[in-house]
């Protein structure tokens, strides 16, 4: 095989989509698993919505997702500048390539003429689609009154017979060549249009493979027909489907977050993103869960589908929170720590004893690491933070005696561990004929001031005998106050 190189060539102009990270991590794949190069080139022509803030969010969604890039910036590589507005003068050169071929023309057409001949075809039409301008200097038959007047570059494009080619993911593609413009390759600032830009780039870079999304369907044969004119073979082409809604609908923030670093945020690790959007759309038997080396060994084109992918809220937690129980438990405490500084615990460590003993009970329940801090929290605040809902409906008097009693009882317990407070509550209860309905929630808002935690007595192992005491006598006088307050009111 050729050596692999291909590119993920974003526009600075906003978040970075999860379609498009799923587009730089299927290009990452080929190029990992083939020893070949990922070159990230930023494509920010587009002066009024491109900002220096979008390209850092670019890098910095590349970076989290771990998705490294062997060219392109702050990293450098010899095929740059990896900005396409430093590259105007490449551009410029190939320009004239065409030109000089007979493959492009330099077209003195106004707005006004343009706007007069598209209502000269809807007239003639009754639509607005099918125009295609006939320039006037495509020929060469009408001469500029001034060459150095305002102008743009057009692409001759061949008029008969077609142009197609085999997709690694669409399969065998074809367009008749009589519905192409002669598309404006540079605009009369220099700055390229798409097409023209991005096959300059990928000829220059050296680009074997294009894998994009296949909103770009369109773009393809003109890109092709521009490599053709320059007397060189075009790369490869892999069109990815869409990623939908569950709607059907294109992915948009009204159906989920999209921005990559929204799920950076909401604590979801970049292994769980990176899993789940290599199966949005690529399949590997019955396999869900997989390691970045797993995806590598096992991606090929052949297995992408060529229709849109549904996102599944659902299945991306459940991939999430398969990827957080796969690691260590030291590792969870490690990366809760940010969570944690969110939420008013900036000062607990990863090595902390009551973190580490809360989260083999707080993962079965988490999904993100912000899930993991906000259920290690209680473990690890001085003050009890009561759910006024829990707190109302089990802070009363007729829970107050029982609250008192277990917290006499769990003085006398030793060691202070999960099976001798269970073995000793459970016979407290036995011998004074009680269940659990009679004083477990009441203790258990006490003590987390939550209706919803890990098994009681795991809670109040790993809160320690003094902070158990404690918490469930301050409740035992809280449940009584209430009452007082009642009869006061």
């Amino acid at each position: 095989m050729t050596d692999v190189r291909v590119r993920f060539a974003p526009s600075p102009t906003g978040y970075l989509h999860i379609g498009g990270a799923r587009t730089a991590l299927f290009n990452w794949l080929w190029a990992r698993k083939h020893g070949g190069k990922l070159v990230l080139r930023i494509e920010d022509t587009d002066r009024e919505r491109s900002t220096e803030e979008s390209v850092q969010i670019v890098l910095d969604s590349m970076r989290w997702l771990g998705l490294d890039w062997d060219e392109g910036p702050e990293i450098g590589g010899d095929r740059g500048p990896y900005f396409q507005t430093e590259r105007v003068g490449i551009y410029a050169e190939y320009a004239e390539k065409l030109i000089a071929a007979g493959a492009a023309y330099r077209c003195y057409a106004t707005k006004e003429e343009l706007a007069e001949a598209r209502a000269t075809h809807k007239a003639a039409t009754g639509q607005d689609h099918g125009f295609r301008f006939q320039s006037p200097w495509r020929d060469g038959s009408k001469k500029p009154d001034d060459p150095d007047a305002r102008h743009v570059i057009r692409f001759k494009a061949p008029a008969t017979g077609t142009t197609g080619w085999t997709d690694l993911v669409k399969g065998d593609i074809e367009y008749p060549n009589d519905q192409q413009q002669d598309q404006v390759l540079v605009r009369p600032d220099g700055v390229p249009l798409y097409n023209f830009g991005a096959t300059v780039d990928d000829l220059t870079m050296g680009i074997t493979l294009v894998a994009r999304g296949d909103d770009h369907l369109v773009n393809t044969p003109v890109q092709i027909m521009l490599y053709r004119a320059l007397g060189q073979e075009p790369p490869a082409f892999a069109h990815l489907p869409m990623i939908l809604g569950p709607d059907g609908q294109k992915l948009s923030k009204r159906h989920a977050s999209v921005g990559v670093l929204e799920y950076r945020d909401k604590g979801y690790l970049p292994d769980a993103v990176i899993n789940y959007l290599a199966r949005l759309g690529w399949s590997h038997g019955d396999q869900e869960i997989f390691s970045r080396e797993e995806l590598i060994e096992a991606f090929g084109w052949d297995h992408v589908g060529a229709t849109g992918a549904k996102y599944d809220a659902k299945k991306f937690a459940y991939v999430q929170e398969e990827q957080l129980r796969s690691l260590s438990d030291e590792a969870i405490c490690t990366a809760a720590l940010p969570f944690l500084a969110e939420i008013g615990l900036g000062d607990v460590a990863a090595d902390d004893a009551r973190l580490l003993a809360a989260v083999p009970h707080v993962k079965l329940r988490a999904t993100s690491l912000a899930d993991i801090a906000d259920g290690s929290s209680y473990f690890l605040r001085d003050e009890v933070v009561f759910d006024e809902k829990g707190r109302r409906k089990f802070m009363k008097p007729k829970f107050a005696a029982h609250l008192t009693s277990v917290a006499e009882l769990c003085q006398g317990i030793e060691p202070f561990e999960v099976e001798p407070i269970g073995d000793a509550i459970k016979a407290w209860m036995e011998a004074n004929e009680l269940t659990f309905k009679h004083w477990a929630q009441a203790a258990r808002v006490a003590l987390s001031g939550r209706t919803a935690t890990p098994g009681l007595f795991e809670v109040m192992a790993i809160l320690g005998k003094d902070v158990t005491v404690a918490r469930l006598s301050a409740g035992a006088k809280l449940a009584q106050e209430a009452g007082t307050e009642t009869e006061a009111g």
